[in-house]
């Protein structure tokens, strides 16, 4: 009888920021899944769209504490879903986008997005920025 030894990988643990309602604005099937699972795994609560329609249509009464949107929606853009949806003011909102420019990343922030996270990012930037939003959110 064989046994395969173990790897000894390093074990990194994953963050504790407090649970969040995230809402996640993704066309890219195979990216939103990962986001998701990534999101639910940490423990937080996630509705998600493909498009900016769907959404719109998910958006009211969702009562979301963050909104994560692709910029690069095929109905629109994560700008004018941001702008059409008309959430409070408290919403933390952050943009993502394969769009790098420092344009891109100031049209961000004028349409009311906290943060433009170049795609792809590493999982601990997001960690740092779900952290601010929860410490200003509950």
């Amino acid at each position: 009888m064989h046994t395969l030894a173990k790897p000894n990988l390093p074990v990194t643990p994953l963050p504790t920021t407090p649970p969040l309602r995230i809402f996640a604005a993704e066309n890219h099937a195979d990216t939103l899944l990962a986001l998701q699972l990534y999101l639910e795994d940490l423990g937080h609560s996630v509705v998600s769209a493909r498009s900016m329609n769907e959404a719109l249509a998910k958006l009211p009464g969702s009562n979301v504490q963050v909104l994560i949107s692709d910029i690069g929606l095929p109905d629109g853009t994560g700008w004018e879903l941001l702008q059409r949806a008309q959430l409070p003011p408290e919403v933390f909102s952050i943009a993502m986008s394969g769009f790098g420019m420092n344009a891109d990343s100031e049209r961000s922030r004028k349409a009311g997005f906290r943060y433009h996270l170049l795609k792809p990012f590493k999982t601990e930037e997001l960690d740092k920025i779900l952290a601010e939003a929860a410490s200003l959110v509950t």
